[in-house]
C-alpha cells in the first residue's frame, strides 16, 4: 500500500505528464537515464521565471531558485494525499521508521523545531571546526590511497570515492571502525529514499535499508550512552537548548541525516570531480600549474555537475515569486543543476573551468533556512580528496565500465572503473 500511493501512483503520473510534455514530469523521468539535462534545462528557463506544470511550477533561473528556497512562504513537504481515500490509505498504510524526507528529519520540519535541531548540530560544522578536521582528513585520504595497488585497476567509488567521506563522518559521529563498512552499505541502499515514483524491487530495497538503518543506530545511539566519546552524537545525547533536548525519535532522524548526508552527496561530488577532471585534462594542468585553485576546483566540480538534482518546496500560502502567483498547495520544484547553469550568472556556464572567478555562486547546497550545514566539510572533503588522488596518481584515467546512479535525485557515479598508471607504465 505504501509502494502504491508513494511511488506507483505518483510514477504513472509522471510518466503520462511526460509523454505529454509536461516539464515536470519530463525531469523526473529523464534525470534517472543519467543523460545530459542541459538542453531542458535551457527549454524550462526559455518558459520564464516560473515554468507551469501539471502540479505547480518549476524553475531553472538562478535568482528565482534562490529566491523560492529564501522564501518562508514555502515549506519542505512531499505532495499531499488529503483527507480523502488515498489520504486515509497513506495515513493507515504509514511506518515508524526513520525517513529522510519526513518529520522529524531536518529535511522536513520548518520553524520552530528545524531553528532547535539545526543549533544543536551547527556548531560541530562551522568553518573553524571544518578546518581543524583538514589534517585528519588528509591523514585518511593518503592512507586510503597507500592500500591501493598501482599496477591494479579499481573503482574508484567502492575503493576511495566512498571510503573517505564516510570515515570522515564516522569520525565525527563516533561511529568504531569496524562499523563504517555496514553504514557505507546502508547509507548506499537507502541513497534511492529521496526519490519520487520508486519501481517496486528498489522500493522493497530501499525499505530494508531503512530499517537496517535503523536498527543499527539505534544500536549505535544506546552504546554512546553507555560509553559517551568526545563526538557530535555524545554530545547531542545530552545537549540542551534552553533546557529541552532532543526526544528519541528526533535525536534518530537528525542523527541519521547527518550521518547519511554527511557522505553520500560527496561520494558523488569525488566521483564526478574525479570524472570531469579525466575528461578536461587541461583542466588538470590548469591546477598542476596553480595549486591553489584546488578549492575553487571543487566549487566548479559542485556547479557543473551538482550532486543533488533538485529540490521541492510546497506553497504555504498564496503567494508571488518573480511576477508569478503561487497558489497554497501548489509544488515548485528548483532544479538546482539547472540554476548552476543559468548563463545570465555564469559565463559560458556549459564549459568546465576550474578558474572560473564565481564558481563558488552555485546554489548546490541550496539557500535560506535550509542550507546545508555540511557544505564547509564537502567543500574541504572535495578539495582535499581530488588534489591528493591526482598529486598520487598523475597518470589515472578511466576505464571502460562506469555508470552513473539510477537515481534523480542524488547524482554521481555507482562505479567509477580507472587504472591509476598509465597501461604498461
Amino acid at each position: 500500500m505504501r509502494w502504491s500511493i508513494g511511488h506507483a501512483l505518483p510514477r504513472a503520473v509522471l510518466r503520462l505528464a511526460a509523454r505529454r510534455g509536461d516539464l515536470q514530469g519530463r525531469i523526473t523521468v529523464e534525470a534517472s537515464t543519467g543523460a545530459d539535462l542541459t538542453a531542458l534545462f535551457d527549454e524550462i528557463r526559455s518558459r520564464g521565471p516560473l515554468a507551469p506544470t501539471r502540479i505547480g511550477h518549476t524553475t531553472t533561473r538562478h535568482e528565482v531558485v534562490k529566491a523560492v528556497l529564501s522564501d518562508d512562504a514555502f515549506v519542505t513537504a512531499r505532495p499531499r494525499f488529503g483527507a480523502g481515500i488515498l489520504g486515509k490509505l497513506a495515513a493507515w498504510s504509514s511506518t515508524d521508521v526513520m525517513h529522510p524526507v519526513q518529520p522529524p528529519s531536518l529535511l522536513a520540519v520548518e520553524p520552530p523545531a528545524h531553528t532547535r535541531y539545526r543549533k544543536l548540530v551547527t556548531r560541530v560544522f562551522t568553518a573553524r571546526a571544518v578546518e581543524q578536521l583538514r589534517v585528519r582528513t588528509q591523514e585518511i585520504a593518503d592512507d586510503l590511497l597507500d592500500g591501493l595497488d598501482p599496477a591494479d585497476p579499481v573503482d574508484l567509488i567502492e575503493t576511495y570515492c566512498g571510503l573517505l567521506p564516510v570515515t570522515v563522518i564516522s569520525e565525527i559521529l563516533g561511529v568504531p571502525p569496524q562499523e563504517r563498512s555496514t553504514v557505507l552499505a546502508l547509507g548506499s541502499a537507502a541513497a534511492p529514499s529521496l526519490d519520487l515514483g520508486l519501481s517496486w524491487r528498489v522500493f522493497r530495497d530501499v525499505e530494508t535499508g531503512l530499517n537496517s538503518f535503523d536498527d543499527w543506530l539505534s544500536r549505535h545511539l544506546d552504546a554512546l550512552r553507555a560509553t559517551p566519546g568526545d563526538n557530535l552524537l555524545s554530545r547531542l545525547i545530552t545537549a540542551r537548548e534552553d533546557g529541552e533536548g532532543l526526544t528519541e525519535r528526533e535525536l534518530k532522524a537528525t542523527a541519521g541525516l547527518v550521518l547519511a548526508a554527511g557522505f553520500e552527496t560527496t561520494v558523488n561530488l569525488l566521483g564526478n570531480g574525479i570524472s570531469l577532471l579525466s575528461k578536461h585534462p587541461e583542466q588538470l594542468e590548469a591546477l598542476r600549474a596553480d595549486p591553489s585553485l584546488w578549492g575553487n576546483a571543487a566549487d566548479e566540480v559542485l556547479r557543473h555537475d551538482p550532486p543533488v538534482l533538485l529540490t521541492g518546496r510546497m506553497c504555504a500560502r498564496d503567494t508571488t515569486v518573480a511576477g508569478v502567483p503561487i497558489r497554497r498547495g501548489q509544488l515548485v520544484t528548483t532544479v538546482l543543476a539547472g540554476a548552476n547553469r543559468d548563463p545570465s550568472v555564469f559565463e559560458n556556464p556549459s564549459a568546465f573551468d576550474v578558474s572560473r572567478p564565481n564558481a563558488r555562486d552555485h546554489v548546490s547546497f541550496g539557500a535560506g533556512r535550509h542550507y546545508c550545514l555540511g557544505a564547509q566539510l564537502a567543500r574541504m572533503e572535495g578539495e582535499i580528496g581530488l588534489r591528493t588522488i591526482f598529486d598520487r596518481f598523475p597518470d589515472l584515467a578511466p576505464l571502460p565500465g562506469a555508470r552513473r546512479r539510477a537515481t534523480r535525485i542524488l547524482r554521481g557515479f555507482e562505479r567509477l572503473p580507472a587504472s591509476l598508471t598509465r597501461l604498461g607504465g
